[in-house]
């Protein structure tokens, strides 16, 4: 009888423990670190609807974190990114706070510190380095040549840091970029040269990225090509703006250069950038 009076409970633990339903186990934790300029942290201007300029929630990284989320629920946003950053600042700071003093600091201590967690890393930067070679509607491309150089050595200091820190595990994706200096067209015949001596000084910046990225094994998500900077023809019609080539039409109605002479994406021209570099991750 005192036997039985023992086993009874445990037959009836063993019972409840069969029938209670089974605990949902969370997904493992990973990462994507998103690096960069306004760009990545979805800058945008003031608009109706928006108040002020401000970095939002908006941008390409957010768009492509939901991407990658819905194939991974356990991953987690690392937004790194500054508004105005340049290869420069990246390296030493000077814009925004970081704990570790720079954006490249910031980026290497996480990355150390959470190894194969990490599963993909994004950069888009250079743009700041050159943003200030086109004064009054006009390109100093003496200007272009001093930029494309500092781009070229700081990018080396960036990229090895970034590789030394995560040994090139994550699936890591840098940026080309479009070519907001297109909306000259729009200005008359001079303004029309001027576009298309941007496209030359574009796609020397982007080769310059775009090696840089490949020497330390990230893809390039190729947004230049996305927004066909390079192509004056199919004209279409773009109200209010009238027949524009289409790299101008796509400057106009994906980014605010054509309405408030701002280089910041739409909405919609950041979820195409999100489209182009979710194409490079598997």
């Amino acid at each position: 009888m005192r036997i039985l009076r023992y086993l009874v409970p445990i037959v009836g633990l063993v019972a409840l423990a069969v029938a209670a339903p089974a605990v949902a186990t969370a997904p493992p934790v990973h990462y994507y670190v998103a690096l960069g300029d306004s760009l990545s942290v979805g800058y945008q201007p003031a608009h109706p609807g928006q108040a002020t300029n401000a970095d939002t929630d908006q941008g390409y990284t957010d768009d492509l974190f939901a991407t990658l989320h819905a194939k991974d629920p356990g991953l987690v946003l690392v937004k790194l990114g500054c508004s105005g950053e340049t290869t420069g600042t990246m390296i030493n700071g000077g814009i925004c706070t970081y704990p570790a003093g720079s954006q490249l600091k910031a980026a290497e201590a996480f990355l150390k510190a959470n190894g194969t967690a990490v599963k993909y890393v994004t950069i888009d930067i250079g743009a700041n380095d050159v943003d200030s070679c086109a004064p009054g509607g006009s390109i100093d491309a003496g200007c272009i040549v001093k930029g494309l150089g500092t781009i070229g050595t700081n990018l080396q200091t960036i990229m090895s840091g970034l590789y030394a820190a995560d040994g090139g595990k994550p699936q890591s994706v840098g940026m080309s970029y479009y070519d907001p200096f297109l909306e000259f067209y729009l200005t008359g015949t001079e303004g029309r040269a001027v576009a298309a001596a941007s496209v030359g000084l574009l796609a020397a910046l982007n080769s310059e990225l775009a090696l840089e990225f490949s020497a330390y094994g990230f893809k390039s998500a190729d947004v230049s090509n996305t927004f066909k900077s390079g192509n004056f023809g199919q004209v279409q019609n773009d109200p209010p703006y009238g027949k524009l080539p289409i790299n101008v039409r796509n400057i106009c109605d994906y980014t605010y250069m054509c309405s408030l002479q701002n280089i910041h994406a739409t909405p919609a021209g950041y979820q195409l950038i999100a489209d182009t570099f979710a194409k490079q991750f598997h």
